[in-house]
C-alpha cells in the first residue's frame, strides 16, 4: 500500500529511489503548489519490517490555504478510499492552477459581495434621511439595475479582449463609484452613483462565474461556484458587520460607503497573481448566437421569474423588520446575519450535489423550498419568523451551485460573456419588476406578506420548467457541451480539451 502511488486526495506518480533506499512518490495531480512522499522500509530482522512515511506538501491556495490545509494533512495521513474525495474538497481533483485561480476568485468575490449588498442593507437609512417612501425606494433599487447595461458591456467585452482585464477593471471601478454614495445629496444622487457602481459590480460577478466555470474540471464546477458564492456571502456579511453604524446617527449610514476603498487592495494583490483564463487563450472559434436560442430563453425565462420573486425578498426585507416588526439597525444586522449564515451549509451541500448527482432535481428541490419558506417568514412574527428564515434559507442556498452554473456552461468561450451579460440584464429586468410591484402593492395593502405570495408563482413555475427542460450538464466538459470549442486538429483525431491541463 506504502509503495503503490496514491490516488485519492493526490494522484501520484513515482519518482525514482533517492539515497538511502527511500522511495520517492510527487504529485501528477492535486491542489499542490508543491508534495513529495518518501517512503524508506527497513527490515526488523524477524521478517517484518518498519515503515517510514514522511510526506512534504503546500497548497496552491492564496490566502485561503489556511482554511484547507488541516484537512489536507488528516486527509494524507488517514488515507481515503482510492479513486474518492473526502466530502470538503473537489468531487473532481484540482490542479495547481485551478486552485491558486479559485482561491484568488474567492478572494475578489468578497468584494463583489459588499458592493452586490450595499444599496440593499443601506438604502432603508438613507431614505430616512431623505423622506422617501416605500414607492420611491422601490423605484430607486429598480433604478440601480439599469447598470447592468454596463455589466452587459463589458462582459461581452471579456469574449474579445479577455477575462483578466475586464475582471480587475470592473472591481476598482466598481469600488471608486461606490464611494461617491458617500457624498449622495439626495435619493436621486445616490441611485446614480450606484447604478454605475452597480454596473461594474454585475460585470465582476459575471466574470468571476465564467472564469471559475473555465478554469475548473468538469467534476468540480458546482462546487467551485458554492466557494465563490460563500466568499461573496462573507463580503455581504461584512456589510451587515458595519450596518449598526447606522444607527448612530441619521447620516451615519454613508460611512458605510467608505469601506469600499479598502477594496482596491484586495484587487491589487489579486491582480499581481490572477493569469488569463486558460480557455480563453486556447484556440477557439468565434461563434455564433444562432443556433443558441433554446438554451438562452430557457436561462433568460428561469432569470427573469426567479428574480421578480427574490429581489424584493432580498431587497425589502430589511423595510420589513424596521416598519413591520420594529426592529433597530443592530437588531436588523442580527437578523440577517443569524438567519443567512446557515444557508452556508444549503450552498457547500448544493454544490457537491449538484457535481455529484446532478443539477436539475436539486435546483428544483431548493426553489420550492426556498420560495414557501420566504413567504411564510414575511407572514409571521417571533421565533417562528426566524425559523423560517432560517430553514428556506438553507433550502434555497441549494439552488446557487446548481444554477449559476448553467450560465457559462451552456455556450462556447466566445459568447459566454456576452451571453451571461444579456441574461442577466433580463434578470435584471425581473428584479426591477418585482420591486416595483412589490413596493407599490405595499403602499396599498400596508404589508409585505400579500405582495410576497403572489410573487412566489414565479419561481414555482421555473422549478417546473428546470425539471422538464432543462439539459443535465454535471461531469461533462465544457467542449462536449459547447462542440465549437473543440480545437480543429482535435476533430480529426478524435480529442479535445476535455478539460483545464496544468500551467
Amino acid at each position: 500500500m506504502f509503495l503503490a502511488p496514491r490516488d485519492d486526495v493526490v494522484g501520484e506518480r513515482a519518482d525514482g529511489v533517492c539515497a538511502g533506499g527511500e522511495r520517492r512518490f510527487v504529485a501528477a495531480s492535486g491542489p499542490f503548489s508543491h508534495y513529495e512522499r518518501r517512503v524508506a522500509v527497513e527490515p526488523d530482522g524477524d521478517g517484518r519490517a518498519v515503515v517510514t512515511e514522511t510526506i512534504n506538501f503546500r497548497l496552491a491556495v492564496p490566502l485561503w490555504w489556511v482554511a484547507f490545509v488541516g484537512l489536507y494533512r488528516r486527509a494524507l495521513r488517514q488515507r481515503p478510499r482510492p479513486g474518492r474525495q473526502p466530502w470538503w474538497a473537489a468531487p473532481e481533483r484540482l490542479d495547481p492552477q485551478a486552485a491558486t485561480v479559485l482561491g484568488l476568485l474567492c478572494s475578489i468575490a468578497i468584494v463583489a459581495g459588499y458592493l452586490g449588498t450595499l444599496i440593499t442593507q443601506t438604502l432603508t437609512f438613507a431614505a430616512d434621511e431623505f423622506e422617501a417612501s416605500s414607492t420611491a425606494q422601490g423605484a430607486t433599487l429598480a433604478a440601480v439595475r439599469v447598470g447592468v447595461l454596463i455589466g452587459l458591456v463589458l462582459a461581452a467585452l471579456a469574449d474579445r479582449y479577455g477575462r483578466r482585464r475586464l475582471l480587475l477593471a470592473s472591481a476598482t471601478a466598481g469600488c471608486l463609484f461606490t464611494v461617491t454614495g458617500a457624498l449622495a445629496p439626495n435619493l436621486i444622487w445616490l441611485g446614480a452613483s450606484q447604478t454605475v457602481a452597480r454596473g461594474f459590480s454585475g460585470a465582476l460577478l459575471l466574470l468571476i462565474g465564467i472564469v471559475s466555470a473555465e478554469e475548473m474540471p468538469a467534476g468540480s464546477r458546482a462546487y467551485a461556484v458554492s466557494l465563490v458564492t460563500l466568499t461573496g456571502a462573507l463580503g455581504a456579511g461584512m456589510c451587515l458587520w458595519v450596518l449598526p453604524v447606522a444607527d448612530l446617527d441619521e447620516r451615519a449610514w454613508r460611512l458605510i460607503y467608505v469601506v469600499p476603498a479598502l477594496g482596491l487592495l484586495v484587487v491589487r494583490a489579486v491582480g499581481r497573481r490572477l493569469p488569463e483564463s486558460r480557455r480563453f487563450v486556447t484556440p477557439h472559434v468565434e461563434a455564433p448566437m444562432a443556433g443558441h436560442g433554446r438554451r438562452f430563453w430557457l436561462l433568460a425565462v428561469s432569470g427573469f421569474f426567479l428574480a421578480v420573486f427574490a429581489a424584493p425578498v432580498g431587497q425589502f426585507q430589511n423595510e420589513f423588520l424596521r416598519d413591520e416588526r420594529g426592529y433597530s439597525a443592530a437588531a436588523v444586522s442580527l437578523f440577517v446575519v443569524a438567519t443567512s449564515t446557515p444557508a452556508g451549509i444549503g450552498i457547500v451541500v448544493g454544490g457537491r450535489l449538484a457535481d455529484v448527482y446532478g443539477r436539475r432535481l436539486i435546483a428544483a428541490v431548493g426553489i420550492v423550498g426556498g420560495t414557501v419558506g420566504a413567504v411564510l417568514m414575511f407572514a409571521s412574527s417571533g421565533a417562528v419568523m426566524w425559523a423560517w428564515a432560517i430553514a428556506g434559507g438553507m433550502v434555497a442556498g441549494l439552488v446557487v451551485p446548481a444554477l449559476q452554473v448553467y450560465r457559462p456552461e451552456l455556450f462556447p468561450t466566445s459568447l459566454r460573456g456576452k451571453a451571461s451579460g444579456i441574461i442577466e440584464t433580463i434578470t435584471l429586468s425581473g428584479s426591477a419588476a418585482g420591486l416595483l410591484i412589490a413596493g407599490t402593492l405595499d403602499d396599498r395593502w400596508g404589508g409585505f406578506a400579500e405582495p410576497m405570495a403572489l410573487l412566489a408563482l414565479g419561481p414555482l413555475a421555473v422549478s417546473v420548467l428546470i425539471l422538464a427542460a432543462y439539459p443535465e450538464t454535471a461531469r461533462q466538459s465544457l467542449e462536449d457541451l459547447n462542440p465549437e470549442d473543440r480545437l480543429p486538429e482535435a476533430e480529426t483525431t478524435g480529442d479535445h480539451l476535455s478539460e483545464p491541463r496544468g500551467p
